[in-house]
């Protein structure tokens, strides 16, 4: 897709922009598909998926014809799995993993993936069931990726769970965070039906530290999963932020997903600061709202970019521009206060810091401009502090410290999965991951909980 003209563009074109671009396998194609699998016994491809998902399994299930066992198979390991099927970097990792690699193509498990979780949901499945009643009860603050993760294998253990979600609806970034051209949000609240189904209350618009004390979640639950995630885009720290004109990502994004498409950027030039997939979706957005021109503009180079390949390929199939080596020093407005001019510099990479990464640093004398109406800062988010030390976590700026098997934290009543304990040089940070942790996270807690019964002589 190229970049939108402003010219004969209307409000309804602007919103079927964002419509899903990738319409996923048909029937007989999924079959096809499903049997070129060789179904290896010693697979590689469960090897390399974070949540083990039995591939071959669910993959001869399609084939036979058993689309709810195969949804099934997938959920199971993966409680948001019809999520991943559309937003995991498969070529990283189950499909780069595929022993056909070698020889042929490799099976496409992301798209026989959602083949099965879509007709799960088309078809209104309801795939678990909740364990028996323990007495316990857990308390899962955040219901994102992560939460929703813990929440429902906690449900199937049998504990009575409750998801404090400080917004109006649950799923996190899967809900509000990943671009609807990608993720219709359909697709998460279908993943919370299934998690709320199973007896797992979800009390939304509910604040930790403002609705509910720290206090009462200490008090009146046998455990804790903080499942908090990240916060807001931290400032650029350059004169000019505060001008009309200039976004947050994360609140650019989501107005995308939960409000009406405006066009207040259609015929317009925007700059997108920082280089990862929140900057990638905030760009493609700003294609899909109609602007002229859209820029990415980031201190390093492509090599160092945390963005997917397949993001930045996307991006480039949209017609946005990459500016390497570029970091703004400041924003201009007009007499109006609506931003007119980004100053940015070049740069050229310097020795490593302490991530690995080559420390960028400045050209001297290679100040230059772009005429822009908006500018969209994608630099990362800041951590929920308040809510880490509150619960008297140890932390490392706002990563939270866990054991690395059983995720809990300094608090032994209180575990800890996804982003909030995501920290550079700690792994990558994607939906998968957080649902493994949340897993691991619940499994630690049943332990911890339900302790084996000790053998009598």
């Amino acid at each position: 897709m190229s970049q939108l003209k402003s010219k004969g563009i209307s409000l309804e074109d602007l919103s079927l922009n964002f419509e899903e671009v990738h319409q996923g396998l048909t029937n007989a194609e999924a079959v096809e598909e499903a049997n070129r699998c060789l179904y290896c016994y010693d697979a590689p491809c469960i090897k390399a998926c974070p949540t083990d998902i039995d591939i071959p399994k669910f993959i001869k299930k399609i084939a036979s014809g058993n689309l709810k066992g195969s949804a099934t198979t997938i959920m199971s390991s993966n409680p948001v799995g019809a999520t991943c099927a559309r937003v995991c970097p498969t070529e990283e990792l189950c499909e780069g993993a595929c022993v056909l690699n070698h020889s042929t193509k490799p099976i496409v498990i992301g798209d026989l993936q959602r083949f099965a979780t879509d007709w799960a949901i088309q078809n209104e499945q309801l795939l678990f069931k909740p364990g028996e009643k323990n007495g316990k009860k857990v308390a899962v603050v955040g219901g994102g990726p992560a939460g929703l993760s813990a929440a429902r294998e906690l449900a199937r253990f049998g504990y009575t769970v409750t998801i404090f979600e400080a917004e109006e609806k649950a799923g996190g970034l899967d809900t509000y965070g990943i671009v609807s051209f990608r993720l219709p949000q359909k697709i998460s609240y279908w993943e919370v039906e299934q998690v709320e189904k199973m007896d797992v209350e979800i009390r939304t618009n509910t604040k930790v530290g403002q609705d509910v004390s720290y206090e009462e979640l200490m008090d009146h639950y046998d455990s804790i999963v903080l499942a908090i995630g990240m916060g807001s885009v931290p400032m650029l720290g350059i004169e000019g932020e505060e001008l009309d004109g200039v976004h947050d990502a994360i609140e650019f994004v989501k107005s995308t997903k939960s409000g009406e498409i405006t066009e207040e950027l259609m015929g317009k030039k925007v700059v997108v600061v920082g280089a990862g997939n929140t900057a990638i979706d905030a760009a493609t957005c700003s294609v899909r709202k109609g602007a002229e021109n859209v820029k990415i503009v980031y201190r390093r180079t492509a090599n160092e970019m945390t963005a997917y390949d397949f993001e930045y390929e996307f991006a480039k199939q949209d017609g946005v521009e990459f500016n390497w080596l570029t970091q703004p020093i400041s924003i201009k407005g007009d007499e109006n206060g609506k931003v007119q001019e980004l100053t940015c510099v070049q740069m050229e990479l310097g020795e490593p810091s302490a991530d690995g990464r080559r420390r960028p640093v400045p050209v001297k004398d290679s100040e230059f401009t772009i005429k822009v109406d908006a500018v969209i800062k994608a630099i990362g988010q800041t951590r929920h502090l308040d809510l880490i030390e509150n619960f008297g976590l140890e932390h490392e700026g706002g990563v939270v410290k866990v054991d690395p098997e059983s995720r809990q934290t300094s608090n032994p009543k209180v575990f800890a999965a996804g982003d909030v304990i995501f920290g550079k040089g700690k792994g990558d940070a994607m939906v998968v991951t957080a649902a493994q942790q949340g897993k691991e996270a619940a499994l630690a807690i049943h332990k911890q909980l339900s302790p084996a019964p000790t053998a009598t002589a």
